[in-house]
């Protein structure tokens, strides 16, 4: 009697598929759109502020109104996020914002603007919350930081298309269509966001493959989304709450008074200010991806997530320091290559603050904890631009606000490692 060895079989998993890849490049279009409607303003301040006649206080009232209706979304969005989904989160959030960008069309006084801004601020408030929690939906833990810093990019992007299109738009049509026209562009990418979008699990392009490499970190417990009060209660989402209202400030700065500081410093008009403002964002643009595949790259090491997090925020913010000297800078191209490293280290530690949040909390809290810090960075906003409106109409100089932003990163980073001293560890 002969024995016939079993046969063996290995079940070969098929080459996972890029859609996960797809989606990010969705979230990089939407936060393409959402700055370029944001830029808007910023751009037409210094004619507008001729045309309409507003000071520098009121023009940082018009962008406070902003920030203030930013902070109170955000605050409020996360937990409509959560109960919505990420696609219909979306879908809600780009509606509003985009009809409210074309509605500065309608505009005519300073208080015109900060209603406008206001409706603005409640719409856009929707994109981070949906665009990381889709993140973390969609990716597991090792290519988030990379994944948020390409779609983060669009931040960038966004603000270099604006000074290509807008002055175009403004000079030969009039300012009224530039808003009317970048408003138009949300609803364009809504189009393919409801076709190309839904959850890894039932999405139809997802094989068997990706769907192991999305779960690949170690499952999570399914269970109730925790309350705010829980959340509210842990180090971890104050460090990053802190990091966020330190530094985003320093953020809101460049995208509303840069064409205001060009104007002022360097005489720069409306058919000039492109080119600079371009070189400083395309710089901006390899700190976003930069930032986030060194992080990234650093857990593919081995590192752990404390040492790869804290090591690019470290470095960071050691990059943001030469701003420091940009007022001081008679010549605009040295100013400008130093306003845009600067730029580019905050745009990486805006990655990487967002990755934390993923690594700090699970993905069924993920909404209610992005929309609290970046209310956080909103307040902080908020205050900032207030004060630098009140500021520059006092004295008219940048510096002090230059050596805010030079310093600000690595107080963060000091306050964050009190908090969270190992991330590894530290469990609330």
């Amino acid at each position: 009697m002969k024995t016939v060895a079993p046969i063996r079989r290995e079940v070969v998993m098929p080459k996972p598929t890029f859609v996960r890849w797809w989606i990010c490049a969705l979230l990089f279009f939407a936060t393409t759109i959402n700055y370029i409607d944001r830029q808007v303003l910023a751009i037409l301040a210094p004619n507008l502020q001729k045309e309409i006649g507003w000071s520098e206080i009121e023009y940082g009232y018009i962008v406070t109104a902003f920030q203030f209706s930013y902070a109170i979304g955000l605050l409020l969005v996360g937990k409509l996020i959560d109960i919505l989904g990420t696609k219909r989160g979306f879908v809600v959030s780009i509606v509003i914002w985009s009809l409210a960008a074309m509605a500065h069309a309608l505009a005519g006084s300073a208080a015109g603007f900060g209603l406008a801004r206001l409706a603005l601020g409640l719409g856009e408030a929707g994109h981070f919350p949906s665009a990381i929690k889709t993140v973390s939906e969609w990716f597991p833990r090792q290519e988030r930081a990379l994944a948020t810093g390409i779609f983060n990019s669009g931040s960038n992007v966004g603000a270099i298309v604006a000074p290509l299109i807008v002055p175009v738009i403004a000079l030969n049509y009039g300012w009224r269509w530039a808003f009317i026209a970048t408003g138009l562009l949300g609803f364009v990418w809504l189009v393919f966001w409801l076709v190309l979008m839904d959850h890894p699990r039932t999405h139809p392009r997802v094989n068997a493959g990706e769907m192991i490499l999305i779960g690949a970190d170690v499952p999570e417990v399914i269970e109730a989304p925790s309350s705010f009060w829980e959340i509210l209660s842990t180090r971890k989402l104050w460090a990053l709450a802190v990091g966020k209202f330190m530094t985003d400030p320093i953020w809101w700065f460049f995208l509303y008074w840069l064409p205001k500081f060009l104007n002022h410093t360097y005489d720069l008009k409306l058919n000039e200010i492109g080119l600079p403002l371009i070189t400083a964002y395309l710089i901006a643009d390899v700190g976003s991806v930069g930032g986030g595949w060194v992080s990234s790259r650093f857990l593919q090491k081995g590192w752990s997530v404390n040492a790869a997090r804290k090591t690019t925020l470290l470095i960071l913010a050691i990059m943001v320091i030469p701003i420091y000297w940009v007022s001081e800078v008679s010549e605009l191209w040295p100013a400008i290559l130093l306003i845009g490293l600067g730029m580019a280290a905050h745009t990486g530690w805006s990655a990487n603050m967002y990755t934390l949040a993923t690594d700090f909390f699970p993905k069924k809290d993920i909404g209610k904890v992005v929309g609290f810090i970046g209310m956080s960075g909103a307040v902080g906003g908020m205050l900032m631009a207030s004060a630098t409106g009140h500021l520059l109409e006092a004295t008219g100089s940048y510096k002090s606000i230059f050596i805010v932003a030079a310093s600000a990163y690595a107080i963060a980073l000091f306050v964050i490692h009190l908090l969270v001293p190992d991330i590894d560890r530290v469990k609330s």
